[in-house]
């Protein structure tokens, strides 16, 4: 595991970001690793998970220091998430959308909405971010939730699919359309929604292959009011606003979906170590160590890649959609491979849920799916090459 541990040193975190880190480990090993089984198997969310990366504080990880958060750096953000989804999925992704729904109020709000809102993250409150229907999914334009202004109010109307957080959320950052804007992209706008606002109806929860522990809601909006100051930007910014979002959120993902496939390499290179076959250890076998060859070096270029973005987020670049594009396609496209070879190095016992690879593998496979599908990410990426 040398490569690792030397590709994990270079990651670029001052001294008391690795001190954070260190103490993230500590917990992820210690209470969310020991409880994340159980939690899948009840389908029941992480409370007691969210307890103790409350008491670490860690929302105020990515939140500016003039609203209560740490002010720390997108890699320090970036490598908790890792840790986290490392040690348990659900929890992971529960946290990163904190960020992701987050991410917007800071750096398209005003000051007035982030006074408002982020301190309610800050103290350990949980965000949606809501942009999926069941007519638009990666192609966000298609959304008919409505934004109608009624004086020195917005009316809502409309509902949201697969929203994760959706049934347990204290803010939801939601993305629809504006009824005076008669333009499919020109009218994509943006508010802030606070839990309890009447006409908010959770309307179920999805029973999913993974991330089970993890709550994933379809929600209604039917006349819902919120002042005016709760939109961000104004009418018809919702487009920029929500590309900025996904190049900060994309990456996230591709580090959540990296820790999944760190957990099923660490799991596999543990048991082909220990079992035997035909009186010899299965990692002394050539093709097994082909497996394995491959295994790590797609994961080493995987996030070797993540730390290259998260470096330019990091210098303030913002121009980065493309790179953020290839490195949650590889990056997902990787964790479901290493899962799946994983759990085929596991044998028989890989199939069943006394051993963790199983549970990776279900984990791994929606990281090819949400933030925009790796069909779209191809086109994306393709496309950007083209001369115009």
């Amino acid at each position: 595991m040398k490569i690792f541990d030397r590709l994990d040193r270079t990651i670029p975190l001052a001294e008391d970001e690795r001190l954070l880190l260190e103490a993230v480990r500590g917990i992820a090993r210690s209470e969310i690793a020991p409880r994340a089984a159980d939690y899948d198997k009840q389908a029941a969310f992480p409370w007691e998970s969210l307890a103790a990366i409350n008491r670490l504080e860690l929302n105020r990880v990515f939140l500016p220091e003039a609203h209560g958060g740490a002010g720390l750096s997108y890699a320090a953000y970036i490598e908790c998430v890792r840790e986290i989804s490392k040690a348990c999925a659900s929890t992971g992704i529960v946290w990163a959308t904190n960020f992701h729904a987050s991410s917007p109020i800071m750096e398209f709000g005003d000051e007035a909405q982030k006074a408002r809102f982020l301190p309610v993250i800050a103290k350990g409150g949980l965000a949606a971010l809501c942009i999926t229907e069941p007519g638009a999914g990666s192609d966000a334009t298609g959304m008919r939730t409505r934004f109608t202004p009624d004086g020195d109010q917005i009316v809502i109307d409309g509902g949201k699919t697969f929203i994760t957080n959706g049934d347990v959320a204290d803010i939801y950052l939601l993305f629809g359309r504006w009824s005076e804007i008669d333009d499919r992209k020109g009218a994509l706008s943006v508010l802030v929604l606070e839990k309890g606002t009447p006409g908010l109806n959770v309307l179920r929860t999805e029973d999913k292959m993974g991330h089970r522990a993890s709550s994933t809601a379809e929600i209604a909006f039917k006349g819902c009011r919120v002042p005016r100051a709760n939109l961000i930007g104004a009418p018809g910014d919702g487009l920029k606003v929500l590309f900025g979002a996904l190049n900060k959120s994309r990456p996230s993902v591709a580090a959540h979906a990296l820790g999944i496939a760190r957990a099923a390499f660490e799991d596999a290179v543990a048991y082909i170590n220990t079992r035997r076959q035909s009186g010899r250890l299965i990692v002394e076998f050539q093709g097994i160590q082909f497996m394995l060859a491959d295994m790590a070096a797609d994961l080493a270029l995987a996030e070797n890649w993540l730390q290259h973005v998260v470096r330019l987020i990091d210098r303030g670049e913002s121009d980065v959609g493309i790179e953020a594009s290839l490195l949650k396609m590889r990056a997902s496209d990787v964790a479901v491979r290493i899962t799946t070879d994983a759990v085929q190095l596991h044998g028989g016992y890989g199939y069943i849920r006394d051993y963790r690879v199983e549970r990776l593998m279900r984990d791994a496979k929606i990281t090819q799916i949400w933030e925009g599908t790796n069909q779209v990410h191809r086109q994306l990426i393709g496309r950007s090459f083209m001369r115009r």
